[in-house]
C-alpha cells in the first residue's frame, strides 16, 4: 500500500515524483527507511507493488543508452526489455497459471516526460500534469486537481496532496520523499 505521485511542471521543465514511506498488508504497517522514490542515473522512480521488485530497480537495474531520439519506442522496447531481464535475474518476475508475465507498477521520470509502467509492462505515457500509483492514487488525484491552479510551488502541492491522502487511505504515512529530473 502506498501512494506515488508523478507531477509535470511545465514552467520548471521538470518531472517530479513524489512518495510516502509505509510498508503495509492491509492489516498493519510501518515505517521504512528504504524510500519508494529514487533516482537511477538519468531517470527518476516512484515504486507501488514490491519493496524486492523497488531494489532491483533501484541497485541491480541498468538503464540501457538511449539511441536515437524516439523516448516512447525506447521505454517500451530496450528500458522495458532490460527491466524483464533483471526482474528475472532477481528472482522477482511473476508467471501468473496462463504464463502472462508479471512485474509491478511504476512511475519513470527522463527529462521532461513521465510514464506509468503497469505490471504486466505496458508503457503509458502522461498526457495530463499528474498521476498517481497505490492504494491512495484517487485521492492523490482529486487533491492534486484541486491544487494545480494554486500559487502553491511544485513541492508544496505534492505535500498537501499526500497529506490529504494520509488522512483518508490507512496505507499512506510520512516522511514524504520528493525528487525530480
Amino acid at each position: 500500500m502506498t501512494c506515488i505521485i508523478g507531477y509535470l511542471d511545465k514552467e520548471q521543465n521538470k518531472v517530479y515524483i513524489a512518495g510516502d514511506s509505509a510498508a503495509s498488508n492491509g492489516e498493519a504497517h510501518e515505517i521504512r527507511r528504504d524510500t519508494k522514490v529514487f533516482k537511477n542515473g538519468d531517470f527518476i522512480f516512484g515504486c507501488t507493488s514490491s519493496y524486492r521488485m523497488i531494489q532491483l530497480l533501484m541497485y541491480s537495474f541498468i538503464p540501457p543508452i538511449i539511441i536515437g531520439d524516439d523516448i516512447h519506442k525506447y521505454m517500451c522496447t530496450d528500458f522495458i526489455n532490460s527491466i524483464r531481464k533483471c526482474f528475472i535475474e532477481g528472482g522477482y518476475l511473476q508467471k501468473n497459471i496462463e504464463g502472462d508475465e508479471k512485474g509491478g507498477t511504476f512511475l519513470v521520470g527522463y527529462e521532461n516526460r513521465l510514464f506509468k509502467i503497469e505490471e504486466d509492462f505496458q508503457v503509458g505515457e502522461i498526457a495530463s500534469e499528474f498521476t498517481a500509483v497505490g492504494c491512495g492514487y484517487a485521492i492523490a488525484l482529486g487533491a492534486l486537481q484541486i491544487l494545480k491552479d494554486s500559487n502553491l510551488n511544485t513541492n508544496e502541492k505534492l505535500i498537501k496532496a499526500l497529506e490529504a491522502v494520509t488522512i483518508h487511505s490507512e496505507g499512506v504515512l510520512p516522511p514524504y520523499i520528493i525528487i525530480s529530473t
